[in-house]
């Protein structure tokens, strides 16, 4: 798990500025700390910067064969069966991410299909002048590319190339609306003009500085419901899981895993406790508030059961406000995701004892967890309804001007989910894994991660449990009112200390708690902030800081809190202050 960043200059174009690329490679640090490397072939610059996860002596990059040359963010599960698949190929290294390298130089960009894994990805091939760029299908680790005066730039985050000066710090309005409305933005362009995502599964194919070809790999299955009885079903799935779980724990350094008291979590610790010999180390996060919902007690009662070692932690209201700037600056690709929240304390703690953790994400999107699954199934007469049909501050009126463009993307991505005969839950499932799962969910791990040089793996993303999960029936999915139907019966017949069949309470942080408790200190200090000052009327932003009557009025505060905090890092470029007082107070 890595931080890569690079030039692909055009010709006439003057040599990479070596301050620029120091300032690209000092930028990602964070997500390297253990090394770092550089490859400089005319108007190519490839960098990289480790954290060591697997082949911990040999494994630096980067790797150079033949003609290539390689720098890679990310895990290749499936790297030893990449190696006996390339019989003949004399491996330099015992890297999982050397096979890449071998089958792009034998397939071209078709490489990328027999990868099973996270990735971003650059490979410089000399004699043609090519760099051809790839992610993960699923979305897991992130890939930006920018154009630049020179060429073109890429990056694991843009505050690297916000850093080195390639791209000016400029918001594009329509992503504003919609991190605003949504609390992610959709599709290929981000917050920030000039500076676009490699979407999940692309590869893209670049040369003297411009793109020649785009292709992508889609996870997804458009087809519809496969006929299959039950117990071959759940026959199925042990299979997947098992063999997801088992790859998914390949490292050289120490692992554990996030577990709070729900399906997902417990379904992974159930798994690793029957592949180690050795008890999981499991974490936890709860919160302080009163009456704030808390997993502490049914995941450590979770954990005896499978005879794991359990690590709570609690996240006080002083922490948070304490060190809230610190985590929105780690989220430049932002999400307004409150779980950033637990997530940054709890990889703080776990990177004390490990350096590997599996979690749980995904394991909505593909067994049909959420409840709006259930409302955009029913037909409008019966309550149905879109899914992400409402913004935040639709009846929250401080902003100067009402959002109209901020559901734009998500309404084309709903016309592509429906595609390939999907039902009504498939499409739904289908939407979500196009945006919030990628650009919400995946982008909050990443970052709260890696600002702590901790890798987050997620074993439900892998295509073997899609296959063996995604296209089963409905009813499979979604029964007597709740999600997941199927995984809570494989839970129910393995692990019943879990209670799989207990209603779904959601994981919620207690933010508007906390802001209420704080608002007549906040709202003057977040009214007065220039970026927010361009999007909402300081008066009432004042006024609804002082006055929380309801979640979506907490809600709404602790979203302007973020942007915030979020504008003054990324737009303005100044750094945390100390904590959320403090900064912004600065002027």
């Amino acid at each position: 798990m890595c931080g890569i960043a690079g030039l692909i200059l055009s010709p006439g174009a003057a040599p990479p500025d070596p301050s620029v690329l120091s300032a690209l490679i000092g930028a990602l640090h964070h997500r390297g700390p253990d090394g770092s490397g550089h490859a400089m072939m005319g108007r190519v610059a490839l960098l990289h910067n480790r954290l060591a996860i697997i082949d911990l002596v040999t494994g630096d990059q980067p790797f150079f064969t033949g003609p290539a040359t390689l720098v890679a963010n990310g895990e290749i599960y499936n790297y030893r069966e990449l190696r006996e698949s390339l019989p003949g190929v004399n491996f330099a290294t015992n890297s999982d991410c050397e096979p890449p390298l071998h089958l792009w130089l034998r397939d071209g960009a078709e490489y990328a299909k027999h990868l099973r894994g996270m990735y971003g990805i650059a490979i410089h091939e000399r004699a043609r002048r090519t760099v051809t760029l790839s992610r993960d299908p699923f979305g897991i680790k992130p890939l930006y590319i920018a154009a630049i005066d020179s060429g073109l730039a890429f990056a694991s985050e843009p505050q690297a190339l916000l850093e080195a000066g390639l791209v000016k710090r400029a918001l594009r309005p329509a992503a504003v609306e919609e991190l605003l409305q949504l609390q992610f933005t959709t599709g290929a362009d981000t917050i920030f003009e000039g500076i676009q995502r490699v979407l999940p599964g692309e590869t893209i194919t670049c040369s003297d500085g411009h793109i020649l070809e785009r292709r992508q790999i889609n996870p997804v299955p458009a087809a519809p419901p496969e006929d299959i009885d039950e117990d071959t079903a759940m026959r199925r799935l042990d299979d997947a899981l098992m063999e997801s779980v088992d790859l998914h724990q390949r490292s050289d350094v120490p692992y554990g895993m996030f577990l709070s008291g729900g399906i997902d979590s417990a379904t992974l610790i159930t798994l690793m406790a029957r592949l180690n010999e050795q008890p999981v180390l499991a974490f936890t996060a709860g919160f302080d508030a009163p009456g704030a919902a808390d997993e502490r007690d049914q995941a450590a009662a979770i954990a005896r059961a499978v005879g794991a070692r359990h690590e709570a932690i609690e996240v006080t209201e002083k922490m948070v406000w304490q060190h809230l700037p610190e985590i929105v600056a780690a989220m430049d690709d932002p999400t307004m995701d409150y779980a950033i929240i637990p997530s940054w304390f709890l990889a703080r703690r776990a990177r004390q004892d490990v350096k590997v953790v599996l979690t749980g994400e995904g394991g909505d999107e593909i067994f049909g967890g959420y409840k709006r699954y259930r409302q955009a199934t029913l037909p409008w007469w019966r309550g149905g309804r879109s899914m992400w049909a409402d913004g935040s501050f639709d009846k929250v009126p401080v902003l100067r001007t009402r959002p109209t463009s901020w559901r734009d993307g998500m309404a084309a991505a709903e016309i592509r989910a429906a595609e390939g005969g999907r039902s009504a839950l498939g499409a739904a499932q289908a939407l979500d894994m196009t945006d919030w799962l990628p650009h919400d969910l995946l982008l909050k791990l990443d970052r709260c991660m890696m600002a702590h040089a901790v890798e987050g793996r997620t074993p439900f993303l892998d295509p073997g449990v899609m296959d063996a999960a995604f296209r089963l029936p409905d009813a499979m999915k979604l029964r007597r009112g709740m999600g997941k139907w199927i995984l809570r019966k494989w839970l129910e017949k393995n692990q019943p200390a879990a209670q799989p069949f207990a209603p779904k309470s959601g994981f919620t942080v207690p933010v508007g708690a906390w802001i209420k408790a704080q608002g007549t200190r906040l709202g003057p200090l977040v009214a007065a902030q220039p970026g927010v000052a361009e999007i909402a009327h300081p008066d009432k932003v004042e006024a609804l800081f002082r006055d929380i009557r309801r979640w979506r009025h907490g809600f709404a505060c602790w979203k302007l809190l973020f942007y915030a905090l979020w504008h003054r890092r990324h737009i303005l470029a100044l750094p945390p202050s100390g904590d959320v007082w403090e900064t912004l107070a600065v002027r």
